[in-house]
């Protein structure tokens, strides 16, 4: 029987530093060189663990949280660049899917993103998880959030034309570098997930100016939403 403790993951130390805070009786224990940390939060067992930067490492990450801490539900949460002009930094996008956006094989006639040979390249959330991340984004008068999908790569978006194409090819509302690695373990697995990504910048060459300013104020704002989606996890099986 599969227990019912969610996986809580970010990439980076800032995006995890107040769950760890605020975690009741936690213990760590180290696999394939990432710390995961047991506790509860909001009254809900937890596993809280920081993959670390990229795909690869999201992917070992996640199917870590599967098979060795029988996790139920999988929240990954941090920052990522905007894509849909719309946003702006400090925006929430919670993702309705998730695809590579550096899965290039269209020199054999493959869309970008697809991932040859394989049903399912554009791997949807769990539509549960999604609204409860919405629910919790609205009830905070200060956060401004889109669902759309969620475009990952390991390279960090710098231009704007590399925003237009990602953004008009893709239709990706922001990009970033986990997500469609985590969203791709979990649905191999059968496991419910959804990504929540603040806004640090516009992933437009100005990030230099914007990243390290707003990535602690994005992953607050992040942190607020989990907590809230903790409190109401109750209902999602």
């Amino acid at each position: 029987m599969k227990s019912h403790t969610v996986g809580l993951i970010g990439a980076m130390d800032e995006e995890i530093e107040l769950l760890l805070n605020e975690m009741e009786c936690s213990q760590r224990v180290v696999k394939a060189g990432i710390t995961y940390v047991k506790g509860a939060l909001q009254g809900k067992e937890v596993v809280v663990c920081k993959s670390g930067v990229g795909k690869v490492n999201a992917a070992i990450t996640t199917q870590v949280l599967i098979d060795s801490f029988g996790v139920s539900q999988i929240l990954f949460t941090g920052v990522a660049g905007a894509l849909d002009p719309e946003l702006n930094i400090g925006d929430i996008v919670i993702s309705s899917s998730c695809m590579q956006h550096d899965m290039d094989v269209t020199p054999l006639g493959f869309q970008r993103g697809v991932i040859p040979y394989q049903e399912v390249s554009d791997f949807p959330a769990d539509k549960e998880l999604v609204s409860l991340a919405e629910a919790a984004c609205q009830t905070l008068e200060d956060v401004s959030y889109k669902i759309g999908r969620v475009l990952s790569g390991d390279q960090f978006i710098a231009s704007r034309e590399t925003v237009e194409l990602l953004y008009g090819e893709l239709q990706g509302a922001c990009a970033e570098m986990e997500g469609s690695a985590v969203a791709q373990a979990c649905y191999m697995n059968g496991v419910p997930f959804v990504v929540i990504r603040s806004m640090s910048d516009k992933a437009d060459g100005s990030a230099h100016v914007n990243f390290a300013e707003f990535t602690v104020a994005s992953s607050r704002r992040s942190h607020r939403i989990v907590s809230r989606m903790l409190s109401q996890l109750g209902t999602v099986q």
